[in-house]
């Protein structure tokens, strides 16, 4: 399954939710820039709760997700509440971000648009701990299972948090990334054409020595970055999304 077919595919998925969906997007290795022909497509979205949910004795369901086969494909479609989202989106959460302005869009509406504009609201200097601790956690699955996927994905993270310090920008698409941060490894690439032949094939032909230094080298390139980043310590667009959620729930 091709992404130029989402869109259509997922259309009836989209309109099948008990409740409105304000967006739904492509995350994942789709997103990253390195998909196999067998990787999973992940769709993630934001979807809105009736007032009555809310404000009686039952829990919402805030989160909702669905897995599902197509054409042997996996697919996945995680949706939170907007409130929830709101809330992930102050926490120094980079991985909501990164659906958020994913520019794999499979639906769209103007409050997805004016989500997308107070995203800058949220962006501190404190999102390089979201990344940092995201590369570690892929890095020791990596050391673990001696995949390359776990390993593009850690490389990936520190990349997106070093742009993001220098550039105020999310960007999660790793071949871009490439040529943003020059100081990135240059194996890379190769990697990058790896992955698209095997969705869990070995990180082959790699000096582990030399694989630990460069993540090393990008971990204190993060850290420089952070120390220098014009992004602020906290974030100013709280007050924005409070009054965008409430508007929206009314």
């Amino acid at each position: 399954m091709t992404l130029a077919l989402l869109p259509a595919d997922l259309a009836p998925v989209v309109a099948e939710q008990p409740d409105p969906v304000l967006f739904a997007t492509v995350s994942g290795a789709h997103l990253y820039g390195f998909p196999s022909q067998d990787s999973d497509v992940d769709l993630r979205g934001v979807h809105l709760l009736p007032v009555e949910q809310l404000v009686g004795l039952r829990e919402p369901e805030e989160t909702r997700s669905r897995m599902w086969d197509r054409d042997g494909v996996e697919m996945d479609l995680v949706t939170h509440d907007l409130r929830k989202f709101a809330r992930l989106m102050l926490r120094r959460n980079g991985y909501v971000l990164e659906q958020l302005l994913s520019p794999l869009v499979v639906h769209t509406t103007d409050a997805h648009a004016e989500l997308v504009s107070l995203a800058p609201g949220v962006l501190t200097g404190h999102h390089a701990h979201h990344y940092r601790g995201f590369a570690n956690t892929q890095w020791r699955l990596y050391e673990k299972t001696g995949e390359l996927k776990p390993l593009l994905y850690a490389f990936r993270a520190l990349l997106t948090g070093v742009h993001l310090m220098r550039a105020g920008e999310v960007q999660a698409h790793l071949p871009s990334l490439l040529g943003e941060v020059r100081e990135a490894p240059g194996f890379l690439p190769e990697l990058i054409e790896a992955k698209a032949a095997a969705e869990h094939g070995p990180a082959a032909g790699l000096s582990a020595d030399a694989v630990r230094a460069d993540f090393d080298a990008l971990h204190e390139l993060l850290d420089t970055a952070q120390a220098a980043s014009a992004l602020p310590p906290e974030p100013s667009a709280y007050e924005a999304l409070h009054d965008f959620v409430v508007r929206m729930r009314r």
